[in-house]
């Protein structure tokens, strides 16, 4: 399998489990809505986040996701306008940032329209947690050269827990997935711009994206392609650390993070970027001294 993500700019070589950093400018997400919002016009607070983005990127983030649109389970949708009101002048910003200037950025997005304004603007990767729902997505992708997340989701994020059923966890994302990347692949996508994600906490049971922490490996090997976890801060690690809120769930993020990469994540999307960075650093060099003395 090919060990490389290319995007709009460049390539990412995935030889370690690279650290997205969630950007979420948005009034309602479930973990930091609010935190970036000027409440008087419903608009981000530019300066603050850059300066947010600086400190992610010193503690180790290699990809900055920036999202204009919560799609925690039942959220309310967001027209396209207030979308790109949220989310153009936080890329445009990061974009004129010498600081920042090698560093990826990804607009998380289910509208075709908002990652064209996007790309251009200065995006590199779309993260669509639709599973590419607008027909649109593929060509505006294939386009601009652009990175690509494809995500697991039945129904839309206002419906999606009501899609809970599988016979064949595993096998059923696999499959859709695979659906999904066809499509992509006949607009013009290559298989290098694609990243696959199986939508943890998106129409899952909490056992469901429990499980599919560990599911990197199979869905790499069944899909071809490398596979993004996004577990951070999400409910079921709350009940799995004893009902936590979710200000209390970062060490449980953490974990998640570390068993994602364990178990063959090339990408782990988080909003704890230091304490990640750093125990996805001393887990690796645990497996190296470990795989260093099996060996001697």
């Amino acid at each position: 399998m090919t060990r490389t993500w290319h995007h709009a700019h460049a390539a990412l070589a995935l030889d370690r489990c690279l650290v997205m950093a969630v950007v979420n400018v948005t009034p309602d997400s479930f973990h930091d809505g609010g935190r970036w919002i000027v409440e008087s016009r419903d608009r981000p607070n530019v300066s603050v986040v850059v300066g947010q983005c600086r400190r992610w990127v010193e503690q180790g983030a290699d990809i900055l996701d920036v999202g204009g649109e919560s799609t925690r389970p039942g959220a309310a949708p967001v027209d396209e306008r207030t979308e790109l009101a949220r989310v153009l002048p936080i890329i445009e910003a990061l974009r004129a940032d010498a600081a920042l200037a090698s560093v990826p950025i990804s607009v998380d997005t289910r509208h075709a329209f908002v990652a064209k304004q996007a790309l251009a603007a200065g995006a590199a990767i779309v993260n669509d947690i639709s599973g590419l729902a607008d027909p649109d997505m593929p060509a505006v992708v294939a386009a601009a050269g652009a990175g690509l997340v494809i995500s697991h989701l039945r129904g839309e994020p206002a419906t999606m827990q009501a899609h809970v059923d599988f016979d064949d966890l595993f096998g059923e994302i696999a499959d859709e997935l695979e659906h999904a990347m066809t499509r992509a692949l006949a607009a013009g996508v290559t298989r290098e711009q694609i990243v696959l994600d199986p939508g943890i906490g998106f129409g899952k049971t909490g056992e469901q994206s429990a499980a599919l922490v560990g599911a990197s490996e199979f869905l790499a090997a069944r899909c071809g392609r490398p596979v993004l976890i996004g577990a951070s801060r999400k409910r079921f690690l709350g009940a799995l650390a004893g009902d936590k809120p979710v200000e209390d769930r970062q060490l449980a993020s953490v974990v998640a993070a570390v068993l994602a990469a364990a178990h063959g994540a090339a990408v782990v999307r988080v909003h704890d970027v230091a304490q990640t960075v750093e125990a996805l650093r001393v887990a690796a060099g645990i497996e190296a001294a470990l795989a260093h003395a099996i060996t001697r």
